[in-house]
């Protein structure tokens, strides 16, 4: 499969690919789980996004940002629509948790075996002791697909979010809060 190209299912070469994709790969098969891939660059510019953005049209795309409090002793992964912005006060007050901030790299590995640029709803899986609080962004509810990274971050998946809420989320015991963003400055 090469770059940009979408592909019903998992992908057909996945030799050399890393254990915590295939799992999300075996999770979502072994759920019936519909999805579709796609392989690209390293997402790790605006530019390789935007390309990314064209070819997983309608899905919508979103910011996963991976998130603490100050003392590090709760943690939440937030899903917002990309053209939203993240403002702390206005998380911090909908979950009660005063002075979020990005939780580091030890801490994303630790609870999602996700390292930074690869943060997915996928990750959950990963979060046996429930550790992490999942934020969504009531908007995303309003659509139909959402992309993806399948925790790593040179393939991305097109997938329900019916699916991902109704089926996937009870299936790794995970449930939801919405909140509301406004998204301006």
């Amino acid at each position: 499969m090469g770059y940009y190209e979408l592909k019903s299912g998992p992908p057909s070469n996945l030799d050399g690919r890393q254990d915590r994709e295939l799992r999300c790969y075996d999770l979502l098969d072994s759920l019936g789980i519909a999805y579709e891939t796609m392989d690209h660059p390293v997402a790790d510019t605006m530019e390789v996004c935007a390309e990314l953005d064209k070819y997983l049209a309608p899905a919508v795309i979103c910011k996963n940002l991976f998130l603490c409090n100050r003392q590090k002793t709760n943690f939440y992964l937030l899903l917002i629509k990309n053209d939203k912005k993240f403002k702390t006060k206005e998380i911090s007050s909908q979950i009660g948790s005063a002075r979020l901030s990005f939780a580091d790299a030890d801490a994303m590995l630790e609870h999602l075996d996700i390292l930074p640029g690869s943060v997915s709803i996928l990750g959950l899986m990963n979060d046996k002791d429930n550790n992490v609080r999942l934020l969504i962004d009531e908007d995303l509810l309003q659509d139909d697909t959402i992309g993806v990274h399948p925790c790593v971050n040179t393939s991305v998946m097109r997938v329900s979010i019916k699916d991902l809420f109704e089926t996937y989320l009870p299936a790794v015991h995970h449930d939801y809060t919405t909140v509301t963003l406004v998204g301006e400055d």
